[in-house]
């Protein structure tokens, strides 16, 4: 068993001293310079799941971290939350550029992955416990990370998002503020097969041959920013990648007006794709953390 340092478990005292993130100076933020932000509970696991959180556009990691109600979760179970902060002037996280929809492409999602490896290292993060969601760009994040790095993600819960590589615009860089915009795709009017979505999946790691992430997404119907069609095409993508073909819906599940779907066997727990209808919801469903939790096999 591998012993966190005297300093490391002082250093982790100190920040979960309090419930509120804090910035990790010593990150490099490299390849694209995203704030690291934490929070590491004192009651951590050894080792301890790690969660990655994704805030939207005109969003911060400190004002997620407050919008979300992950840390008392965190307190509770014993499990690391990491919280990215964007270089850009609007608060969104690139999901465009070729860089970071690509594995080890240099872009924002890498930086994220290298986030998650300081966590391993420095903390006691479990490499085989790491899970990632998000809101809105988040969201999209969440699927580029789940897409691009199925060797780091065991699951992931996207709120609000689109499918991964629908926000693609070709010429867009990794180091560009803002960061590219898909009107097309933002407007749900990116449609494919689920054969031609699950190869855009593949194409980003083409070597790779694992396991894929477990996937839940949440949508509502009246969103009018990231439109309703991108949920069934999200949905389509990852049936594909997962090689799942048979559904079986839920009315209101978990509340009233939501609609669940579980593709192939399982449960709402154990199902390897779940998505969530909210209907009237707009943009965006809001966080429900105790199903991902469970989802995650955290709580």
């Amino acid at each position: 068993m591998k012993f966190l340092s005297t300093i490391t478990t002082l250093a982790i005292a100190t920040i979960g001293s309090s419930q509120s993130i804090t910035k990790v100076n010593d990150f490099s933020g490299t390849p694209t310079k995203l704030g690291m932000y934490v929070y590491v509970p004192p009651n951590l696991k050894t080792p301890a799941p790690i969660v990655v959180a994704v805030h939207h556009c005109q969003g911060s990691a400190q004002g997620y971290s407050t919008e979300s109600h992950y840390m008392p979760l965190a307190s509770q179970h014993g499990f690391i939350l990491i919280y990215p902060n964007s270089k850009s002037g609007g608060g969104c996280f690139d999901v465009a550029s070729d860089a970071t929809l690509k594995h080890n492409g240099g872009g924002d999602s890498q930086t994220i992955v290298n986030m998650v490896k300081y966590a391993v290292e420095k903390y006691g993060g479990d490499a085989n416990r790491t899970f990632v969601t998000g809101t809105s760009s988040g969201a999209m994040m969440t699927n580029v990370l789940l897409g691009a790095y199925p060797d780091v993600f065991q699951a992931g819960s996207v709120y609000s998002g689109v499918p991964d590589g629908c926000f693609a615009v070709p010429g867009s860089t990794a180091t560009q503020d803002p960061p590219g915009w898909n009107n097309q795709c933002a407007n749900g009017q990116t449609t494919k097969t689920a054969q031609a979505w699950g190869d855009q999946v593949r194409s980003y790691f083409p070597d790779y041959t694992g396991p894929r992430p477990r996937v839940q997404v949440w949508h509502g119907t009246a969103d009018n920013t990231l439109r309703y069609p991108n949920y069934q095409e999200t949905l389509k993508q990852w049936s594909n990648v997962l090689g799942l073909t048979t559904s079986k819906d839920t009315p209101n599940t978990p509340q009233s007006g939501y609609t669940q779907t579980i593709y192939g066997d399982g449960t709402t727990t154990t199902a390897q794709l779940v998505g969530y209808s909210a209907q009237g919801v707009g943009h965006s469903v809001p966080v429900h953390e105790p199903q991902d939790l469970a989802f995650f096999g955290i709580a």
